[in-house]
């Protein structure tokens, strides 16, 4: 945690008194296994419209979870320093939920690089594909990578997220179009998740493109009559999405693909109205999805219903910005009332593993507040993978949470192009140190 504890930036102050670098917090010795103390702000909110702001303040952490947040003599005095296995100054630094990340396709092969200089040069995104590019591309490429690969691949996603404060990210397959890559693509999310610290969601989104020389009807039911029993069987996916899109999958084929996936236990979610109004977040709705994600052309109706329904809405604004298209009008969710939420969706298409990117845009091109963006980014985000105890710093919530190389939280979304995350903790364990990620090997 370079730079948190002024000259002594490389040191930590244990109960005896003496100083030495900080290893990694693994709890044990003291009745609190964590104490940050001192720090500028710690942030957090109780509800997705109320920003809970405490100066001066300290987190006390014990078995993983937090127990304390507040002043940093209220703290204290329940839980002194020298009862401590851990103390840490966060003077001059403030202290933010960890991000979770709703909407990601952060396992791929391959690279389209060569794609962003095309978009620069005026082609569309539905030329690309036609000449052989976007997403079927990135199938060949996966479907021809062995497991381990992608299970590396994804683990270096993983590292560059958790380097940006992501806590939890959710993870679809939905490059492989067939039953044996599709649960190769699952496997592989498992392993990763297996041996990293981030807390990881698996989606399985069979139904992500029509794939070449199939015809969409049919590709469905082989969706919703093999893939999805075998993925069930499988055990590791917990949600299924589907892309409702003109020129993909319209709304009775993705309700007949979401019928099937509910049937096997896995919850819905919807890729609706990105790139034209189809329907989608009508069947979101209906179907009562977890989620309804893009909504670049969701109409004031649109977002009605996903309130009444109970809908989370995940904007995104990374896809808008890769592919110079309009954003959504983030302000017209929240004055319908809908908790929007934030992600990257990380892709080939989309490559970006920060979510203070995401916040960054979403104020500057949406009009979020700095406040506004923290919320979609942590807790209206746990909402969009039913992961109620994320995104929070509060008694009882995970001990999953950022320090931050700066005295508020607004940097996130005005300090754009920098990491201002210095510290990440998931469970009570330093994993990011400095800006660094922390060796797994002396995690474990």
């Amino acid at each position: 945690m370079r730079a948190l504890l002024g000259p002594d930036a490389d040191r930590t102050h244990r109960r005896d008194g003496r100083t030495r670098r900080r290893p990694l917090l693994r709890g044990g010795g003291g009745v609190t296994d964590l104490l940050l103390t001192d720090a500028a702000e710690v942030v957090t909110y109780a509800d997705h419209e109320r920003l809970e702001r405490v100066e001066d303040a300290a987190v006390a952490v014990e078995g993983g979870r937090v127990v304390a947040v507040g002043p940093t003599d209220e703290v204290t005095a329940e839980h002194p320093e020298s009862d401590a296995d851990e103390v840490v100054d966060c003077s001059e630094r403030a202290v933010v939920p960890g991000f979770v990340d709703p909407h990601t396709h952060a396992l791929f092969a391959g690279d389209r690089s060569d794609e962003f200089e095309e978009k620069l040069r005026g082609k569309t995104y539905q030329e690309i594909l036609a000449d052989g590019g976007g997403i079927l591309r990135t199938v060949d490429a996966v479907r021809e990578a062995s497991t381990e690969e992608l299970v590396e691949n994804l683990t270096e996603q993983f590292d560059a997220m958790l380097a940006h404060g992501t806590t939890t990210v959710e993870v679809k397959s939905g490059y492989g179009l067939d039953r044996e890559t599709e649960l190769r693509m699952l496997e592989a999310i498992d392993r990763a998740a297996e041996t990293h610290p981030i807390r990881v969601v698996p989606t399985f989104m069979g139904a992500h493109a029509v794939p070449r020389g199939r015809d969409a009807d049919d590709y469905v039911e082989e969706v919703a009559t093999e893939q999805i029993p075998a993925v069930a069987e499988q055990g590791v996916a917990e949600f299924c999405d589907v892309f409702c899109e003109e020129g993909v999958f319209d709304v009775e084929q993705s309700r007949r693909v979401l019928a099937a996936g509910t049937e096997r236990s896995l919850k819905p979610k919807v890729h609706a109205e990105e790139l034209s109004h189809l329907g989608g977040t009508e069947l979101a709705a209906e179907v009562g999805a977890t989620s309804a994600d893009h909504l670049l052309h969701a109409t004031a109706e649109d977002i009605d219903a996903l309130v009444d329904a109970g809908v989370t809405p995940v904007l995104l604004p990374g896809t808008a910005f890769g592919l110079g298209s309009a954003y959504a009008d983030a302000e017209t969710f929240l004055d319908r009332g809908a908790p929007v939420a934030l992600a990257t969706d990380l892709n080939p298409n989309c490559y970006s593993q920060s979510m203070p990117f995401a916040m960054t845009l979403g104020c500057v091109e949406m009009g979020l507040t700095p406040a506004q963006a923290l919320g979609a980014s942590t807790v209206n985000a746990a909402r969009a993978v039913d992961r109620p105890d994320a995104g929070r710093l509060e008694p009882g919530s995970p001990a999953d949470f950022a320090v931050l190389d700066a005295p508020s939280y607004v940097y996130l979304s005005y300090n754009f192009g920098v990491n201002a995350v210095d510290t990440v903790v998931v469970g009570g364990e330093t994993v990011v140190d400095g800006g660094t990620v922390v060796d797994r090997e002396v995690v474990a």
